[in-house]
């Protein structure tokens, strides 16, 4: 089946976040959603939830729970039972409870920088302190970078008092998807410091190319053991605002922590979501082709969005993503006399996420979300190149 995903739809009048956010004059391209119509199946569904005129608490169906279990043998080949998956309102909200069920008032969370900004703030909203071990930084030339472990000073970084470790991956905001090796070492640091590690995979589904993920629960009984893992369909399918999301926990007794530590502050997930939820998870014929074709097409505007870079803007450094539909732009080769996020808002009239929100080094980055019809990606690459130009920063000296 053919998916028109070159297709411009008017998001404004939807009370769209990302695109209420800013004046019409701006071009968003921060938050992380697209621009594109989910599958059919998803949006049936809903339809039929709808239809039915009733709109109650609901719990999640044993179905639903189910098909969780189901989705992740068939992707990945492993063996969820369904008591061990907890759903929750939102991968935002099982960072937060991980943080308040694992140590008490006063202990560390690890985190490593830069990060999705939520992991910055979960510590310190639950009681807990921040404790960072930043990703090192690695030029691959004049146009790209990516991000490595520095495995020694993650270790070095974990204190008496560190009890759990916040991890993405796929990686947000640089793409990065990490090798069965990469989750071996580090999850083997943490095992030998009797962490506890939150993993979120919500974007592990977008890999894009040759890539694959790897759940950091598959690799051995132990670092399952000590692992709870946050998945969701709303990336994936572009249902972030119907609110479904799970944790997997296979180790009883830190299940039970989590469920605790939801109790009386997490709300139930909402009718539509988990409708929309059960809908996206199944092995249905129609959402497999939708989301092959959705990331062939991903993976086209990041081979355009690299490419561009590299060949116009040459004064810019990109990190390719392996997954996500996310780039992490780094702009201090530029020299601006602005804040990179400043400078295209309003000098390209575009409308980026702020790279400082990630940690102190994203300083002088910005994240693109080029999850969108691809004349619009084309659109924003003008306008920053016109930026530039304008800005006199047409070569890598400026």
């Amino acid at each position: 089946m053919a998916y028109n995903f070159d297709q411009l739809i008017n998001r404004r009048p939807t009370n769209s976040n990302k695109w209420n956010f800013y004046p019409e004059d701006i071009l968003p391209m921060w938050v992380a959603d697209m621009d594109f119509v989910s599958p059919h199946p998803v949006i049936k569904a809903l339809r039929q939830k709808v239809e039915h005129g009733i709109f109650g608490y609901e719990l999640p169906s044993a179905e639903l729970i189910e098909t969780v279990c189901d989705r992740m043998a068939r992707l990945y080949g492993w063996a969820v039972t369904p008591q061990q998956v907890i759903a929750l309102p939102g991968l935002v909200t099982g960072v937060n409870v991980a943080c308040r069920a694992v140590g008490g008032p006063g202990d560390g969370v690890l985190i490593q920088t830069p990060v999705y900004h939520p992991f910055l703030s979960a510590p310190k909203n639950n009681g807990r302190l921040r404790q960072d071990a930043p990703l090192t930084y690695v030029s691959d030339g004049d146009h790209a970078f990516h991000y490595e472990i520095d495995y020694d000073s993650f270790e070095t970084a974990i204190q008496d008092n560190t009890r759990l470790f916040l991890f993405c991956n796929p990686h947000n905001p640089t793409g990065q998807v990490y090798t069965p090796e990469q989750l071996t070492r580090l999850a083997e640091i943490c095992l030998r410091h009797n962490l506890v590690i939150c993993s979120d995979e919500i974007h592990g589904e977008l890999v894009l190319g040759k890539s694959t993920h790897t759940p950091l629960a598959t690799l051995s009984p132990e670092i399952a053991d000590r692992t709870i893992t946050l998945i969701a369909p709303s990336k994936t399918f572009n249902i972030a605002g119907l609110g479904c999301s799970f944790a997997i926990v296979t180790n009883p007794e830190l299940r039970q922590q989590v469920q605790i530590a939801a109790e009386g502050i997490v709300p139930l997930v909402n009718a539509l979501g988990l409708a929309a939820g059960l809908a996206a998870f199944r092995d249905d014929p129609e959402v497999n082709d939708w989301l092959t074709a959705l990331k062939q097409y991903l993976t086209a505007n990041r081979d355009v969005w690299v490419e561009t870079i590299a060949r116009e803007l040459p004064m810019l450094k990109t990190a390719a993503p392996d997954a996500t539909y996310l780039a992490w732009l780094d702009c201090r080769g530029a020299n601006l006399d602005l804040d990179p996020y400043e400078f295209f808002l309003q000098k390209a009239s575009i409308g980026f996420s702020d790279g400082a929100i990630f940690g102190a080094n994203g300083q002088g980055f910005v994240r693109v979300n080029f999850g969108c019809p691809r004349p619009r990606l084309m659109q924003a690459l003008e306008q920053m190149k016109a930026a530039l130009t304008n800005d006199g920063r047409t070569t890598k000296d400026g």
